[in-house]
């Protein structure tokens, strides 16, 4: 089948699907469920709560196989050039790779360097953890503040809100925003003797990375002088830029070019939680990500969780035209879920042009938003439930509690179906009549309340199900999504290893900057211009 016929199949099934409720799918296909749930990694997924027919699923599949997605896959892991425009391979896969693989990017091995990064991050790990590397002062290190911004935060902040104690030997903290008071924040009640202050930045030029740097670097000269340079750690490709800056050279840690930064929890970019987690938490996790990635080369595409959830969303995005996707994990401790999802599949697929540089023919990325739940169901499930959009959601469930009250979990458990299944069933206005009537209620009042509580249901959903939330789980998730957005760029035809997208700000805010900071005025629009009027009045 050609690409362009199996695009014309997605319309043609999604123009189906609107004529029809996917409640009625489970009637007239009763192998449904058993198709469309599947185990990858230590994770159940359940795509039966999407309004495609298994005939439909094939014509996806198609359209996978069409679009070269097996193709794809297979340069990927090979180390092929799979970002163009920027004359890269993307192999995050071996950074989680086992030791003894054999990975090469463009054809020259990468896995002796892998191994010897991480041979060095699990040595000083186990140094900082038990005391044997101490500060300035002779006192061994409580705390770690993680300076970094996008791919440099979003990960590490991910893995340490899900995997921390309830009370770690070693706290850690993050800054990423320039704004003073994160940084300010993080700081607050820290004993410079005692915190090390891990900086990453791949190029060690990022604007808002260097600014909290220099101002943590200030902070612990302060307290301890010309030796607190020893507290420095820093993560980057560019170990000359951070030995300049101060960093002992050896506590440098490299990484990559092939890395891209919201595909580097794996690399160096994650020492700080290696550290305050233990590396064998760490490893853990990448034995997880390492189960995912065999699962997505080797399954067939039709049993392919990664595949299958990306085309899920395309049957939604392009088919049925709905352009916003929630995500709720149900697990408080993966409330910043949605955040690393937003970097993660916005940046990398938020492109309006392929790789070869055409106008996209189909719209690419969704928008994506969420919340833990329960929490969610008070804010934006409203509009889930009855507003005029239709909102696919993603719901992340965690079957055994690591802490607290059992009772609890099985109540949050609760939730979580509960939701996806008033989101397809939902409630029609002829049940709420026969329930208002049944209390009692005057005509005239249940004319003007039935509407308000009718739901229309028909509102698609994924549920993955996590036995419990341990490393090799959230290694897993992560890397199920990673290759998910992949996916989706090579049916839509675009270059998710790029972000072009983000340099044009930056750009100007350096403009902007040198203006605020009394430089000459330069050309702007005429609102531009009166707000840097009115801050440097």
């Amino acid at each position: 089948m050609t690409v362009d016929a199996a695009w014309a199949a997605l319309s043609k099934a999604a123009e189906a699907a609107r004529g029809r409720r996917i409640t009625d799918l489970f009637r007239t296909e009763p192998e449904r469920l058993g198709r469309l749930s599947l185990s990858a990694a230590g994770l159940e997924l359940d795509l039966s709560k999407h309004p495609w027919s298994l005939a439909d699923l094939e014509s996806m599949v198609d359209l996978a196989r069409a679009s070269g997605v097996e193709t794809a896959r297979g340069m990927l892991f090979a180390g092929g050039v799979v970002n163009a425009s920027e004359g890269r391979p993307a192999l995050h896969m071996a950074l989680r790779a086992a030791d003894g693989a054999d990975f090469r990017a463009a054809g020259q091995p990468i896995s002796g360097e892998v191994e010897a990064t991480r041979a060095a991050m699990r040595a000083f790990s186990d140094e900082v953890r038990d005391g044997r590397r101490r500060g300035a002062a002779g006192r061994p290190f409580r705390a770690i503040v993680h300076i970094g911004i996008g791919g440099s935060d979003l990960g590490p902040r991910l893995v340490w809100e899900a995997l921390r104690p309830a009370a770690p030997g070693i706290d850690l903290r993050f800054a990423a925003n320039v704004d003073p008071a994160e940084l300010a924040l993080a700081l607050t009640g820290l004993d410079p003797a005692e915190t090390l202050v891990v900086i990453v930045s791949k190029t060690f030029t990022t604007l808002e990375t260097l600014t909290n740097a220099e101002t943590a670097r200030a902070w612990l000269r302060a307290a301890l002088g010309p030796e607190a340079d020893s507290h420095l750690v820093a993560v980057s490709a560019a170990p000359d830029k951070a030995q300049a800056f101060g960093v002992p050279p050896d506590q440098v840690f490299g990484f990559w070019d092939w890395v891209g930064g919201r595909y580097s929890i794996w690399s160096a970019v994650g020492l700080s939680c290696a550290v305050a987690l233990g590396f064998d938490v760490f490893e853990r996790m990448l034995a997880g990500a390492r189960a995912m990635d065999a699962h997505f080369q080797k399954a067939p595409l039709a049993l392919n969780a990664p595949v299958l959830l990306a085309l899920a969303h395309i049957f939604n995005r392009n088919g049925l035209g709905r352009p916003i996707r929630a995500v709720v994990p149900y697990a408080q401790r993966l409330r910043l879920f949605a955040a690393f999802l937003q970097q993660l599949e916005m940046e990398s697929n938020g492109k309006r042009v392929t790789a070869d540089g055409r106008p996209a023919p189909h719209p690419t990325a969704a928008s994506v938003f969420g919340d833990a739940g329960t929490n969610g169901q008070h804010a934006f499930f409203q509009l889930l439930h009855q507003g005029t959009d239709v909102v696919p959601l993603d719901i992340v469930a965690v079957a055994q509690g690591s802490e607290g009250d059992p009772a609890a979990q099985r109540k949050l458990l609760a939730n979580a179906v509960a939701q996806a299944e008033a989101l397809l069933a939902g409630r029609s206005e002829d049940a709420v009549r026969a329930e208002l009537a049944a209390a009692g209620r005057p005509a005239d009042e249940i004319d003007a309340l039935a509407p308000q509580r009718a739901f229309p249901g028909d509102r698609p959903s994924t549920f993955i199900l996590l036995e419990r939330l341990d490393p090799e789980r959230l290694g897993a998730l992560v890397a199920l999504y990673e290759h998910k957005t992949f996916v989706e760029g090579v049916i839509w035809g675009i270059n998710s290893f790029d972000q072009w997208g983000v340099e044009l700000g930056k750009t100007l805010a350096a403009r902007v900057l040198a203006e605020l900071e009394g430089g000459a005025a330069t050309a702007h629009d005429p609102s531009t211009a009166a707000l840097i009027a009115r801050l440097k009045s």
